[in-house]
């Protein structure tokens, strides 16, 4: 079932709510409501398919069992024997499911073998639920977790909001606030805002997302065809997925956030306007912010992090984004993906220590503006390995990019920026959600989004400016979005009425309805 689907909106949503706040303001007991939401979780998960719903329960049971063996009196090699059977267990599952036909293919190319086994469909939200709960067991190895009922714990893991694609909630920021009374009681202002946050997420994914999308398949499918891609082209495809991407993954994890605000609960946020980011140190500091904390507590630390020496610091750095990047998909374009990125980080801190051993500084709107430009060029090259088909497909894309002799000539591009009809037409169709897939609409599209990323405030702090609240960077800077006094003023006065028309826009949309991106993973 999908946030941007009629059934969700006008069906499952409505009646999840009003059963959870009557359970929760009649029921004698705190576990009717929580029940209440396992079972809508569950439902919302098995709408997809319904078999794989012994997975998730196996997998919560089994897991719940372990952290509590962990929790326990018992030697220490023991319970690493514990932790480390779990571990396996669980990447067993999650390699068995999602890459096991990648294993197959290859080994069958490089050993010239004819090995077949049937076509293994990947279960929904695999890979997130997998990675939290192998935090959950590496916390309890570590007395890092507190006595937790299994029904707290299922509905930590199941949660509708966040399970098909995050974020990677925490334990420590979740599981606590289902002790609390207040959680499960109707709040009119954590409702109404996180009801804002939603419909902001909504609109990014149905009509941004959706719309610029038109611009980058063409191109991404003419590459895979073997076609020849001009300059002009392959950057329009190119800049188009980097935002749709973008608004894509944000828009579902702003949904995410306001649908669990409407319920009382806090998740962290996902995203801090990455595309401002002025290095890709900041930029995974505002990307995916609870993939990257994962990747970097559970995986970069446990490889050894930086405590033994700057050669050991970057191998393990290369290696965190490699399973970083193969952990999105079983091809050899997540891993270059994920190795482009690893080699980015690598020459971000060479560049770092190389400055700071000549003791120079740079400053100034001319250089932040620089690193911002070679940041971004260096995010859009990597996105064309996430987005294609086949390293084949990708290396077409970039050749396009590359490709100076199939510049427009001055003649062409007096013509396109002349055309003043051209631009009227497509601000129009623009405005009325339909835009066409001419070059006037790609270039508008692109340019509008890519002022919007650089220098608007993204759709929370937006929020935050309006009602004042708290928005945590990453987990452990704060463990939700907390609700404070919200300020009267015109923006406050006013937001309901420009929500409304989002929605409403994003309802004329729903004849267009598509999966996340992230859907998979």
């Amino acid at each position: 079932m999908l946030f941007n689907s009629p059934e969700f909106l006008f069906l499952f949503l409505p009646i999840t709510l009003i059963v959870y706040f009557l359970l929760g303001k009649y029921s004698p007991s705190k576990d009717y409501p929580i029940s209440w939401l396992v079972f809508s979780s569950l439902f919302f998960y098995g709408w997809w398919e319904a078999s794989y719903l012994l997975l998730i329960i196996g997998s919560m049971a089994f897991n719940y069992s372990f952290g509590i063996k962990l929790q326990s009196i018992l030697s220490l090699k023991v319970r690493k024997f514990l932790l480390g059977l779990g571990i396996v267990i669980n990447l067993g599952t999650l390699v068995y499911f999602k890459y096991m036909n990648f294993f197959v293919e290859q080994g069958n190319a490089m050993l010239g073998t004819n090995i077949y086994i049937e076509k293994i469909v990947l279960p929904l939200a695999i890979s997130f639920f997998t990675f939290q709960q192998i935090a959950y067991l590496v916390d309890s190895y570590r007395f890092e977790t507190s006595e937790h009922s299994f029904l707290h714990y299922a509905l930590f893991v199941s949660f509708f909001p966040q399970l098909i694609a995050g974020p990677i909630v925490h334990h420590k920021s979740v599981l606590p606030q289902f002790k609390s009374e207040k959680v499960f009681k109707f709040g009119v202002k954590p409702f109404f805002i996180g009801l804002c946050i939603f419909t902001l997420g909504l609109f990014k994914k149905m009509v941004i997302s959706d719309s610029i999308a038109m611009y980058s398949s063409p191109v991404f499918n003419l590459a895979s065809e073997g076609a020849s891609i001009d300059i002009a082209l392959a950057w329009s495809g190119a800049l188009a997925y980097t935002f749709q991407l973008y608004f894509d993954f944000s828009g579902y994890s702003d949904m995410a956030i306001g649908l669990a605000l409407m319920m009382g609960i806090r998740l962290p946020i996902n995203f801090n306007s990455p595309y401002k980011a002025t290095s890709i140190v900041d930029f995974w500091r505002r990307w995916h912010i609870t993939l990257s904390t994962f990747l970097r507590d559970y995986l970069y630390i446990a490889l050894g992090g930086n405590r033994n020496g700057v050669a050991r610091r970057y191998t393990n750095l290369l290696l965190t984004m490699l399973i970083g990047g193969f952990w999105h998909g079983a091809g050899w374009t997540f891993i270059i993906w994920g190795g482009l990125h690893g080699s980015y980080l690598i020459l971000n801190q060479l560049y770092r220590f190389m400055l700071d051993k000549l003791n120079i500084s740079f400053s100034g709107s001319v250089y932040n503006n620089l690193c911002w430009f070679i940041t971004f060029i260096s995010v859009i090259v990597s996105w064309v390995f996430f987005r294609a088909e086949s390293v084949d497909v990708a290396v077409v894309i970039l050749k396009g990019m590359v490709n100076f002799d199939s510049f427009p000539h001055v003649e062409i591009w007096q013509a396109f920026i002349f055309d003043f009809k051209g631009w009227g037409v497509s601000i129009l169709q623009i405005i009325n959600g339909k835009p066409s897939n001419t070059g006037h609409s790609a270039v508008l599209l692109i340019v509008t989004l890519l002022f919007a990323c650089k220098y608007l405030p993204n759709s929370l702090a937006m929020i935050n400016k309006i009602f004042t609240i708290n928005l945590p960077k990453s987990i452990e800077s704060s463990s939700h979005v907390s609700v404070e006094k919200v300020g009267k003023s015109f923006a406050y006065a006013t937001f309901p009425m420009c929500c409304g028309i989002l929605f409403a826009w994003c309802v004329l949309n729903m004849n267009r309805v598509s999966e996340f991106l992230y859907f998979q993973f």
